[in-house]
């Protein structure tokens, strides 16, 4: 952007960008002369409004930058192709809002989403993270809810910081969602008409002993999966998409990509990102990538779990801190999120509800379909000491000596990690361990 727009503009785009401002309109239109030069530099002929409609997956209508102007052809894109587009919303689920005849949808640049170019063939198209609502205003996709959140959020923020004499600063959730998937060869994908008409299988007979094939977990990662990840992990950088780490997964042919912390609006775009560069990518070395949350049965499914914290300003208000000071910003930030779950199990359950998902969640995979919390030992017991009075010692971790000279001491955690709770405590955030591996993270 700063390589593209003037100084004064650029300032204006990045104080709504970092600090939340309302975006100002009068420099739409400089902003989509760059961006389409920027687009046009790297080979791209169209641009999309890309949304998250309530299929689950993604959605794009291509338009040409070429307009005809006096007999001859020129490249263009307005502001106004910028900040809105209208879609055909009637095809589109709409949670029983609004009737079908009444067609007309909004997609509404979201300028805190970076715009990207999607590569296909010999072609390239302008993608510009939207939200997607009616004619009426009622939100039709995943990303208005999550941006509404987000604004809640810094409201109760703000609220809650006061009371501690903090001054007002920008509240940044951050999210790393770690995806699971599966790969299997395409000839044998071809073979079963369950997989690819169910994306899991319907028939088969079940493995002669339970757990017998987990030996895969954290193995060695054969070498056409290697390149194959080698492969998706460019694609995804070129994105801008932080992949991080990559490991095989607890079944056989089950595989994990997990990138590193970023602001959830951002974070939840890149997620879909990554679930359609696997499927391609996979295409592309022969195989299938399953993002069923529970493709085969006896075996362990796939999840995506979501890693959140709550940033105010530059402190993360699920750290525990140094002082006493931010010590009480934490407890009581704990003490509201464990109040929040207790009140709101019924909404976290019903936010990763899904056939698939539903056939993974149960008594024999972690985590159950039953909400519950897992703070540890330590943080358990501050709180119980809190609801007596006063805390007045903690748990301390300690070291661990394993017996060989050679081998350092290692620092134990506070407390052991907890598999089968779907809302656990881990350090300095809460993981959420119950969302299926194809969903958008967006409505957890």
């Amino acid at each position: 952007m700063r390589a593209y727009l003037p100084k004064d503009i650029c300032k204006k785009l990045f104080a709504t960008i970092d600090g939340g401002a309302p975006l100002d309109a009068s420099i739409a239109s400089e902003v989509a002369h760059a961006m389409k030069k920027w687009a046009i530099d790297r080979g791209a002929t169209h641009f999309t409004h890309w949304f998250q409609p309530l299929t689950g997956s993604t959605a794009e209508k291509h338009d040409s930058f070429l307009e005809p102007e006096d007999g001859k052809a020129i490249m263009a894109f307005s502001g106004k192709n910028l900040i809105v587009g209208e879609p055909d919303a009637s095809s589109f689920p709409s949670g029983g809002l609004r009737s079908t005849f009444e067609a007309r949808g909004y997609t509404a640049w979201d300028p805190t989403s970076p715009a990207f170019i999607k590569r296909h063939g010999n072609g390239a198209t302008l993608c510009i993270p939207t939200a997607f609502c009616s004619y009426t205003g009622e939100a039709l996709d995943k990303k208005t809810p999550l941006l509404r959140s987000i604004q809640a959020l810094q409201k109760s923020a703000d609220r809650l910081m006061g009371l501690f004499g903090v001054a007002a600063q920008k509240v940044t959730v951050t999210l790393g969602a770690e995806q699971e998937y599966f790969l299997i060869d395409k000839r044998f994908y071809l073979q079963r008409p369950d997989l690819y008409q169910a994306g899991r299988t319907l028939f088969g007979a079940a493995p002669a002993k339970h757990q017998q094939m987990e030996d895969h977990y954290f193995g060695s990662i054969p070498a056409r999966i290697i390149n194959f990840m080698n492969d998706v992990e460019k694609e995804l950088w070129k994105l801008g998409i932080p992949a991080k780490t990559r490991h095989n997964e607890v079944a056989p042919a089950q595989f994990e990509l997990a990138p590193m912390f970023e602001e959830v609006n951002l974070a939840c775009d890149h997620n879909m990102q990554i679930m359609e560069v696997l499927r391609q990518v996979a295409d592309r070395h022969g195989l299938v990538c399953l993002l069923h949350e529970k493709p085969f049965a006896g075996i362990n499914g796939s999840g995506k779990h979501n890693n959140w914290s709550v940033n105010y300003g530059k402190v993360n208000l699920l750290n525990p801190g140094k002082d006493p000071h931010q010590n009480a910003i934490f407890l009581t930030t704990l003490c509201a999120v464990i109040y929040a779950v207790d009140t709101h199990a019924d909404l976290l359950r019903m936010a990763v509800a899904s056939a698939g998902n539903d056939h993974r969640l149960g008594a024999n995979e972690a985590p159950p379909a039953i909400i519950s919390m897992y703070l540890g030992d330590q943080l358990a017991d501050v709180i119980e000491q809190l609801e007596k009075g006063e805390p007045k010692s903690s748990k301390q971790a300690g070291a661990m000596k394993l017996g060989s000279d050679t081998l350092p001491p290692l620092p134990r955690d506070a407390t052991d990690r907890n598999r089968t709770s779907p809302f656990a405590f881990t350090g300095n955030k809460f993981e959420f361990r119950a969302p299926g591996s194809s969903q958008s993270c967006s409505e957890p």
